[in-house]
Parts: structure tokens; sequence; C-alpha cells
């Protein structure tokens, strides 16, 4: 990777999957509450795409309210899982900087803003503009996130983007967790998002 990360927070320990040739796009990938990049990096490393490069930073280590101020890695702080629980605006906007700081490096280094791809687990699938691609999936069995939230969450996303750029897909007898169909899914969305160049 070309350039100074030191100014990026979010690239100083990231996990990475390097193309197997040129790299002319970049998926940023965020893991849920308590994970690290690494399972990501892994996970990702089986459906990658030889002229994508795969980046799974880690997120900071904060006390997070939802398990009893306990300290783990997280995006921002939780307060609780129902649609009406408050939220950290002042986590999430700090987040949301360190990633546009991330995103901006990747474009320095000569990667187009049309082919970095933003996608995240469980706390960190959020997000949202006009004519975003948006491929959301959902363990139908998940206790940490109902499949009701996921279905909830791809209607206000159909409200906020165009509607037909937004899939939703579920996976029957999947937990908090992905499955093989999902992360096959996830490459045909890449390659048809991300082709090569």
């Amino acid at each position: 990777m070309c350039g100074n990360t030191m100014s990026v927070p979010l690239l100083t320990d990231a996990a990475t999957v390097s193309g197997a040739e040129r790299e002319t796009a970049a998926v940023i990938f965020l893991h849920g509450l308590g994970d690290t990049g690494h399972s990501w990096a892994d996970a990702l490393s089986t459906i990658r795409l030889p002229h994508v490069k795969y980046i799974c930073p880690h997120a900071p280590r904060i006390p997070v309210t939802l398990n009893m101020k306990m300290v783990m890695p997280s995006w921002f702080d939780l307060m609780g899982l129902s649609p009406d629980a408050p939220e950290d605006e002042a986590g999430i906007k700090k987040a949301a900087e360190n990633i546009k700081a991330l995103i901006e490096h990747e474009m320095k280094n000569g990667i187009p803003a049309n082919r970095i791809v933003l996608g995240g687990f469980s706390q960190a699938a959020n997000g949202s503009a006009k004519d975003l691609a948006i491929l959301q999936c959902h363990g139908e069995l998940d206790p940490m996130v109902p499949v009701r939230f996921g279905a909830l969450t791809a209607e206000k996303l159909r409200s906020v983007v165009t509607p037909a750029r937004v899939q939703f897909k579920t996976y029957p007898g999947v937990m908090h967790s992905s499955c093989p169909q999902e992360m096959a899914a996830v490459k045909e969305f890449l390659e048809k998002l991300l082709p090569p160049v």
C-alpha cells in the first residue's frame, strides 16, 4: 500500500487481503461488536476477486453500555438493541470520520470513489447514499439482531435510496453469523459492482 498510513487510524493495524493483480478497486469491511478485522479478512479471502484489495480495520476498544460497560472492540457505544434505544451520536460521528479518512486514503492512492465498496457485519452494517447499491444479508434465526430489524432497515433504506438498488436476502437456519450461501451472494454482488478494468 502506498502513502502514509499513520494519519489514517483505521489503517494502522488493519487486516488486509491484497489483490493477486493490479488493484483497481477496494472493499472496506467493518466487523461487528466484539470482533476484529482478522476474521472478516479470512472470510473475504475465500471469495476474493483478483483486482480488489480488501481492508478490514479493527474497531477501537471502548466500554460498551449494552454489555455492562465491558471494554471491547466497538465502532461506537451501544445503549440497547431496540429500535428506539438511544444512540451514541458522537461515537457514530467519530467512526464515520475515521471511515471517511480511510476512503480518502484509498482515493489518494489511485482507487476511484466509484470503485470503493463499504460493507459491514452487525453493528457495522449501516449507511446510505441516494444511488448506492446495497446488499443486506441476514440470518433468519439471528438472536442478537432479529431478522425483523433487518427487514425494517431494508425498508428504511428503500425510502432514502433508489429502492431497486437495495437487495435484502435472508438465510434460513443462520444465526448471528455468515454462511457459504451468503458469502457467495457477496461475491456475486462484488463481481457485478467491481468488474475488472
